[in-house]
C-alpha cells in the first residue's frame, strides 16, 4: 500500500511516501525558517505563499525518486487541521486536485493525531495502551491512547504551550529565531540553578500545564538585572528557564502515569527536540518511553502518511470535496 502524505499546517511544506505501515520511500521538507527569521516569526500570509510555491515541485520530486506516478498510489493524506488557515488551504485544495486527477481516495488527517504517530515510525514495539505527551509551539497536552482512533485527552496548558512560552523567553532575552533552538543550545553552557524560576503547577493534583507565569518570571527577572546595571547572564537564565520548563512536563508526566497506571510513554512536537527534555525522559524510571527522531519531532509529511493509512484501515472515509481546512480543529 502505498501512501503519499502531505503536510502543510504551518511554516514547513512537507511531502512523503510510505509503503505499507512505515517503510519510508521518500521523505521531503522545505523549511521556511530563514524566511521567516527577518520578522521574528512566522506572518501566516507569507507561509502560504511558500507552500504555493513549494507544493507541488516537491509531489513530483517524490513520485519520480521513488520511480512511481501518481495513479500508483492507494491514499492520499493530507493535514486538515489545525493550523494556519492560509497553509491548510493550499495543502487541502493540492490533495484535493491530485485525488481527482489521478483517481485516488484522499483522507484528511489531524495534525495533532500526526504528531500522535511521529515516534511511531522507528518503533514497531510501540503498542497501545500508551500516554503521548505533545509539546510544540501550539499545543502542550497528554493523550491517554487506549487504541489508534480511542483517544482521551487526559490535560493541556491552560495558556502558552511550552514551545511558545521557549519563544517568547528567546525574544526577552534578545535571541534569534526560532527561540526554543537558541535557548537549548545556550543553556548547555549555563547554570540551571542561577536563578529561582518557579515550575508551574508542580504540586497540583491535576494533569495541567501553565507557562505564562514561567515566561513573567523571567522577563522581571531581566528587568531587574537591567536596572540594576548588571550584564546579563544569558546562558544561565535559559538554563534556569529550561530547568523549569522541563521539571513541569515531567512531573505532569509523572502524575498521568499514576492515575492512569499506563507506564509506556511516548513525546512528539517540536519541543521533544529539546535535548534536556529528552534527557530527563529517557532517565526517569517510572515510564519507558518512545522518542521520534529529530528530523520528525517537527511538522514532517510521513507522520500525516502513517496517521492517514491507520485511518483509513480502521475504516474512516472522507469524500474528497468534504475535506476542509480548520483552522482551530482540536478533537481527534
Amino acid at each position: 500500500m502505498l501512501t503519499l502524505g502531505i503536510e502543510t499546517s504551518c511554516d514547513d511544506t512537507g511531502v512523503a511516501v510510505i509503503r505499507n505501515e512505515r517503510e519510508v520511500l521518500c521523505e521531503l521538507l522545505s523549511s521556511q525558517i530563514k524566511d521567516h527569521s527577518r520578522f521574528g516569526g512566522v506572518i501566516p500570509e507569507f507561509a502560504a505563499r511558500k507552500h504555493l510555491e513549494n507544493l507541488l515541485p516537491l509531489v513530483d520530486t517524490a513520485l519520480k525518486e521513488c520511480s512511481i506516478n501518481g495513479k500508483d498510489l492507494d491514499l492520499i493524506a493530507v493535514t486538515r487541521g489545525p493550523g494556519l488557515m492560509g497553509s491548510l488551504i493550499v495543502g487541502v485544495m493540492t490533495a484535493r486536485a491530485l485525488s481527482q486527477s489521478w483517481g485516488v481516495p484522499l483522507i484528511g488527517v489531524n495534525h495533532l493525531e500526526g504528531h500522535l504517530f511521529a515516534p511511531l515510525v522507528d518503533a514497531e514495539d510501540l503498542k497501545p495502551p500508551f500516554l503521548s505527551l505533545i509539546v510544540s509551539g501550539g499545543h502542550t497536552e497528554i493523550i491517554r491512547v487506549d487504541d489508534f482512533g480511542k483517544y482521551e485527552l487526559l490535560g493541556q496548558t491552560r495558556d502558552d504551550a511550552a514551545g511558545e512560552a521557549y519563544d517568547k523567553a528567546a525574544r526577552i532575552l534578545g535571541l534569534k529565531y526560532p527561540g526554543g533552538p537558541e535557548i537549548d543550545r545556550l543553556a548547555k553552557n549555563g547554570n540551571s540553578k542561577a536563578f529561582n524560576f518557579p515550575v508551574p503547577l508542580k504540586n497540583t493534583d491535576k494533569i495541567e500545564f501553565s507557562f505564562s507565569g514561567l515566561k513573567t518570571a523571567l522577563l522581571w527577572q531581566v528587568k531587574k538585572l537591567n536596572d540594576e546595571g548588571a550584564v546579563i547572564p544569558v546562558n544561565d537564565l535559559c538554563a534556569s528557564f529550561q530547568r523549569s520548563a522541563v521539571e513541569a512536563l515531567i512531573s505532569k508526566i509523572n502524575l498521568a502515569v499514576k492515575i492512569t497506571g499506563i507506564k509506556k510513554v511516548s513525546a512528539s512536537g517540536g519541543v521533544s527536540a529539546n535535548s534536556t527534555l529528552r534527557a530527563a525522559l529517557e532517565n526517569d524510571k517510572h515510564f519507558r518511553v518512545w522518542l521520534p527522531s529529530l528530523n520528525r519531532c517537527t511538522d514532517n509529511a510521513v507522520m500525516i502518511a502513517m496517521a492517514g493509512r491507520n485511518s483509513w484501515l480502521r475504516g474512516s472515509r472522507d469524500y474528497c470535496c468534504d475535506i476542509v481546512p480548520d483552522p482551530s480543529l482540536h478533537d481527534f
